[in-house]
C-alpha cells in the first residue's frame, strides 16, 4: 500500500508552488495506483467533502481527479432538489449516486446539506433534521456493510481566510461563478453554521464512518495532506502491469490527403 506526506515546510507559511507539484506528481502516481487497485478488485470508494463555502472543496477533487479517469472516478455535486425530489424520502435523491464495484465516487457535498445549510437556511424543520441524525449513522454502516469504503472529510477554514478567498470571487472573472446568493447568505451565519457544524460531528461521527477534519487556510498543505490520508486509509497495492509497445501503423496502400480545403481554427496563439 503506498503512503505518502509532504514534510514540507512550518504550518504557519504557505507552500511554495514547486514544492507542492512536486509532492502532488507523487501522490498523482499512487492515486493511478489506487485507481487500478479499484478496477482489478471490484472495490467501492466512496469520499464525502463537506465544509463551509470557501473551504476548498472544489480545489481539493481536482487535484484528486486531475490524473484518473473520469470512468472510475465520478464527481456528484448535485444542484438544488426538485419540486419532485423535495417529495421523496431525503436520501433518495443520493442513492443511485454510490458506488458500484470498480468505482470511487467523490461527493462535493452530501447528504450532510441537511444537517448544515438545509438546517442553519431554514429549508427543512427542526424535526427533519433530527430525523436525519438519529438515521444517518446506521444509513452509512450499511453502506460500509455492503463493502463500501466511505470516507468523510470536513475543511476548516478560518473567519479571515474565508472572508479573504470570498472577496476575490467578487472581483476575479474566473471565480464570479462560485459566488452564489446563498453563500453571501451563509457568511452572515457563522456561528450558526459552528453549532451546527458540532451537533453534526457529535451525532455522525461513528468508529465506522468517523469525520476526519483538514486545516484548509493553506489550500496546497490541505489538498496534500487530504490526499495523502485518503491513500493511508485504502488498503491498495499495485496491480501488476504488462508491458505495453506501440504496434506498427498500418501501410498507405495509395492513400492520398483529400483535395477539398479543411476548415482548421484560427492560430491565434
Amino acid at each position: 500500500m503506498g503512503k505518502a506526506h509532504t514534510g514540507d515546510g512550518g504550518a504557519g507559511e504557505c507552500m511554495k508552488r514547486k514544492a507542492y507539484e512536486r509532492e502532488l506528481a507523487k501522490l498523482h502516481c499512487e492515486l493511478v495506483k489506487l485507481q487500478d487497485w479499484v478496477r482489478h478488485e471490484g472495490k467501492k470508494v466512496c469520499i464525502v467533502f463537506e465544509g463551509r463555502d470557501g473551504a476548498g472543496k472544489g480545489g481539493a477533487i481536482k487535484a484528486i481527479t486531475e490524473r484518473v479517469s473520469p470512468r472510475t472516478f465520478r464527481v456528484i455535486a448535485l444542484p438544488t432538489p426538485s419540486d419532485r425530489e423535495k417529495s421523496q424520502m431525503f436520501l433518495q435523491r443520493y442513492v443511485p449516486h454510490l458506488p458500484a464495484a470498480s468505482e470511487v465516487v467523490i461527493f462535493d457535498r452530501s447528504w450532510y446539506n441537511r444537517a448544515g445549510v438545509e438546517r442553519v437556511m431554514g429549508f427543512c424543520t427542526e424535526r427533519q433534521a433530527e430525523n436525519f441524525l438519529l438515521a444517518i449513522p446506521e444509513v452509512e454502516k450499511s453502506m460500509v456493510d455492503s463493502g463500501i469504503i466511505l470516507l468523510k472529510y470536513w475543511l476548516e477554514v478560518s473567519q479571515e481566510e474565508q472572508t479573504r478567498r470570498l472577496e476575490a470571487r467578487l472581483v476575479d472573472p474566473r471565480k464570479t461563478w462560485k459566488l452564489s446568493p446563498m453563500d453571501l447568505k451563509s457568511y452572515s451565519r457563522w456561528y450558526d453554521y459552528s453549532r451546527a457544524r458540532d451537533e453534526m460531528f457529535q451525532r455522525t461521527d461513528t468508529s465506522w464512518a468517523p469525520w476526519r477534519i483538514v486545516r484548509s487556510d493553506d489550500k496546497r498543505r490541505a489538498r496534500l495532506n487530504i490526499i495523502s490520508d485518503l491513500l493511508s486509509r485504502i488498503p491498495y497495492e499495485q496491480v501488476p502491469r504488462k508491458d505495453i509497445q506501440l504496434p506498427k501503423r498500418d501501410k498507405k496502400h495509395g492513400y492520398e490527403e483529400p483535395d477539398y480545403r479543411l476548415k482548421y481554427i484560427p492560430d491565434i496563439f
